[in-house]
């Protein structure tokens, strides 16, 4: 509840004030908190007052004491933008919100989370309507530098798939493995692998999947794949001796294929 984006805010604002930084790329996702970026926003000079016109503490569960912004103070983003890089379409509010579906990941109990996504709607009714997909990344971070820094969205997986060359490499490729931590619906939601699939798919290429746990069933349109908590017994013996697995994963790959 007190968890925060203040020293993400530092980084920025130090990038933003260099005056050889003409935009800036920020990859968001993974993060620690649900403070709608307000942490951050404060680093960046901007003044979340609540209604003795002092600022506001940090943390995610402040933002109820919000009763007005001022940017006056705010530091100028760099001429070319703020250019957020995110992996998921997930909203700021709602069922699934930056509250709803990621606060449980960070130990957020049902309490907790009914209280952030409070917070969270109390703070988007001052800082303006922003309906745009992925705006709940990073705890909602994605929604308030949009709103009150000026930055945009862009689909992070898209984005680095183009500077990376995939859809070249695609054309000679006679196999896509791809994965990650743990696949699940999720997965199919703007991030990494999700994108992955699509290429592949849209290139007729076969894809397989190679991920640390499984939730549900492989695509049935792919190949198949491994999972190294199924191959070791549980994900903690996986953890244990990565080496030893990855190579067993890598062997029942082959045979797969």
């Amino acid at each position: 509840m007190g968890a925060h984006t203040f020293a993400f805010g530092q980084v920025l604002a130090m990038a933003a004030q260099d005056p050889r930084v003409e935009r800036i790329f920020c990859a968001l996702g993974g993060s620690a908190s649900t403070d709608a970026g307000v942490g951050a926003l404060m680093a960046l000079g901007i003044r979340f007052l609540d209604a003795q016109g002092v600022s506001i503490d940090l943390g995610g569960e402040n933002l109820l004491a919000i009763e007005s912004i001022s940017t006056t103070e705010a530091i100028t983003p760099p001429k070319d933008g703020v250019i957020l890089l995110v992996d998921v379409n997930s909203p700021l509010l709602g069922a699934n919100g930056a509250a709803a579906i990621y606060s449980p990941q960070k130990g957020a109990t049902k309490d907790q989370v009914l209280r952030l996504e409070n917070a969270l709607q109390h703070f988007a009714s001052l800082a303006g309507t922003l309906d745009t997909p992925g705006s709940g990344a990073a705890g909602g971070s994605a929604f308030g530098l949009c709103a009150l820094w000026g930055a945009r969205i862009e689909k992070g997986a898209v984005k680095i798939a183009e500077l990376c060359g995939i859809d070249a490499a695609l054309n000679s490729a006679d196999l896509v493995i791809t994965g990650e931590g743990r696949l699940d619906f999720q997965s199919f939601q703007g991030k990494v692998v999700g994108h992955i699939s699509q290429l592949a798919a849209s290139a007729h290429v076969p894809i397989a999947y190679c991920v640390g746990s499984l939730e549900g069933d492989f695509p049935s349109q792919s190949a198949g794949g491994v999972s190294l908590s199924t191959i070791a017994g549980s994900s903690e013996i996986a953890m244990s001796n990565p080496e030893r697995y990855l190579f067993e994963a890598g062997v029942q790959l082959t045979n797969l294929l």
